[in-house]
């Protein structure tokens, strides 16, 4: 059973409800991307915001404890970028005080937030993703707020805040959305993210038959390769179209038994690209905790003891379990 008295799964949970709280006001009042990063994907204020408040409360609940999460503060101090950091700013204001008792925060104290983040740790760390899916919330479509535990290259607990996810795995813009935690050892859960729901233990599906597998990839074809992966499917025999999704809402959906299977191939455009940390620490547990097998390309586990990318991995295969080795075999057939 999930050990709710637990410190560090109770700053989990908590931490990713106000994460989402923030980032929902914020899609509320301001939907446009703010800036964009030097690999052209948009960010938000909402990411930083976000990040600036998981960075806070870890240090006032974990003074010591370390993070490794996808923003810097560099492009919010460029010239030009007052109003974004303005904003950012009044954002993280509002989400630690509704009731306006605290002194104001400064833009300088807000970047250092932020920066917590930059740290490049192999030990023990907390991995942030303040929203998977960008140009997802961008769309008001999937997107995740992604928190993490990492020890000694193991994922100790994963959560996944979903907005617009219901019971992990059925898309509803206007639903309760879904949080999903797992912990090592203790399975995977999902409750409601607007409402105090029975937590429901998630177990990936028993679909051993690969022409009624459902595949998942992400919306952006930048992220892998669209012509492999109908490659991939044919030699799978899947006979459905794939399901585009942003996001680790993925992961979601696989450990509720809605897919089964997840790729991302290598892009031709970026044949040599490594998968972020915080793209995959915490959707992978909730994976494997849910009776689910992840793996790279070659079939090799996700190495998390290399700083902030998965030097040693290449792709991402993630699987039900059963469907794992035919897919593993079919990506060799079509030499991905």
């Amino acid at each position: 059973m999930l050990d709710l008295k637990n410190p560090e799964i109770k700053f989990a949970l908590q931490t990713a409800r106000r994460a989402v709280q923030l980032v929902r006001q914020v899609q509320a009042e301001l939907v446009t991307p703010a800036l964009t990063k030097e690999d052209r994907s948009p960010v938000t204020v909402a990411d930083f915001a976000c990040q600036a408040l998981v960075a806070h409360l870890l240090a006032q609940s974990f003074p010591g404890a370390l993070l490794v999460a996808e923003e810097s503060s560099s492009a919010l101090q460029k010239p030009g970028a007052e109003k974004n950091l303005a904003l950012v700013t009044s954002f993280v204001q509002r989400a630690l005080d509704s009731k306006g008792a605290e002194p104001p925060l400064s833009s300088q104290q807000v970047c250092a937030w932020i920066d917590r983040g930059q740290s490049n740790q192999a030990g023990c760390f907390w991995a942030l993703d303040p929203i998977d899916g960008t140009k997802g919330f961008l769309r008001g479509d999937q997107y995740a707020i992604a928190l993490a535990l990492v020890q000694n290259g193991e994922v100790q607990i994963g959560v996944l805040g979903c907005p617009n996810l219901v019971n992990a795995e059925i898309p509803d813009l206007a639903g309760p959305g879904s949080l999903v935690i797992a912990v090592r050892g203790q399975g995977t859960w999902c409750t409601a993210l607007d409402s105090s729901t029975p937590w429901k233990q998630l177990h990936v599906s028993t679909r051993s038959n690969p022409a009624q597998a459902c595949l998942l990839r992400s919306f952006e074809s930048g992220h892998t390769n669209v012509d492999q992966i109908s490659l991939f499917a044919q030699a799978m025999g899947i006979q459905a179209n794939p399901v585009l999704m942003d996001s680790q809402a993925k992961y979601a959906v696989l450990a509720a038994g809605a897919g089964d299977l997840l790729l991302r191939l290598l892009s031709t455009t970026l044949p040599d690209y490594k998968e972020k940390i915080w793209d995959q620490a915490a959707g992978s547990l909730v994976l494997q905790e849910a009776g689910g097998c992840l793996s790279d390309l070659d079939g090799k586990p996700l190495d998390f003891t290399t700083g902030r990318s998965l030097l040693h991995n290449r792709g991402l295969l993630a699987s039900n379990g059963t469907l794992h080795a035919p897919a593993l075999l079919a990506l060799k057939q079509i030499g991905a």
